[in-house]
C-alpha cells in the first residue's frame, strides 16, 4: 500500500478553537450505540461537558445515550454547525455531498480519517474543514481538561469552563 503525501493544511489550534466556540449543534455521522466505539465516547463527552445540541446519525441503529438517530444529515431539524465523521475513507464524498445540502458549516474528519480531495471540495463549497483530529479531544485541550498529547492534566481548578 503506497503513502499519499498530505499536502493539505488545516486550521490552526486558534482557528480550530474559534470554529469548537462558534459552534451550537453537532452532528456524528457514523455514531454507534457500542460503548467500546470512539463515536460513543464522543457522544457521551459532547452530551456531558459541553453545551451544544448533539445529533447522531445512523440509517441502522434507532436509539443513542437514550435519544433517537437520524437516517442521513438530511432528516435533521437544523443545519448542523459541526458534521463530525466516523465513517470508512470510501464514504467520505458522500458524507461531505450531505453535509453541503444540510447547510453544514464545517465538514470534522476524526483520527485517522484523510482524504485531500473531500478536503478541497469541502472548501470550495464553503465548508471549513478539519481532518485526522478528534472533536472530543481538542475541545478538552482548549478547555483545560487535557494536555497538548492528549493526556487528563491531573490539574484541579476552581476556575470556571469558559463556553462562549
Amino acid at each position: 500500500m503506497s503513502i499519499t503525501q498530505r499536502t493539505w493544511t488545516g486550521p490552526s489550534a486558534p482557528e480550530r478553537l474559534n470554529l469548537l466556540r462558534e459552534a451550537k449543534s453537532v452532528a456524528i455521522v457514523g455514531a454507534s450505540d457500542k460503548p467500546s466505539r470512539a463515536s460513543y465516547f464522543v457522544a457521551t463527552y459532547l452530551q456531558s461537558s459541553t453545551r451544544y445540541k448533539v445529533y447522531f446519525v445512523n440509517p441502522v441503529v434507532k436509539e443513542i445515550l437514550g435519544q433517537s438517530t437520524y437516517t442521513s444529515l438530511a432528516d435533521l431539524p437544523e443545519s448542523p454547525d459541526i458534521v463530525d465523521v466516523f465513517r470508512k475513507h470510501e464514504d467520505l464524498p458522500g458524507v461531505l455531498d450531505e453535509a453541503v445540502a444540510a447547510g453544514a458549516k464545517t465538514l470534522w474528519l476524526q483520527l485517522g480519517s484523510w482524504h485531500e480531495g473531500v478536503a478541497q471540495d469541502a472548501e470550495t463549497a464553503g465548508l471549513n474543514v478539519v481532518m485526522d483530529r478528534c472533536v472530543k479531544i481538542e475541545h478538552a485541550r482548549f478547555h483545560g481538561g487535557l494536555h497538548l498529547a492528549g493526556f487528563d492534566t491531573g490539574v484541579i481548578s476552581s476556575n470556571r469552563q469558559i463556553l462562549a
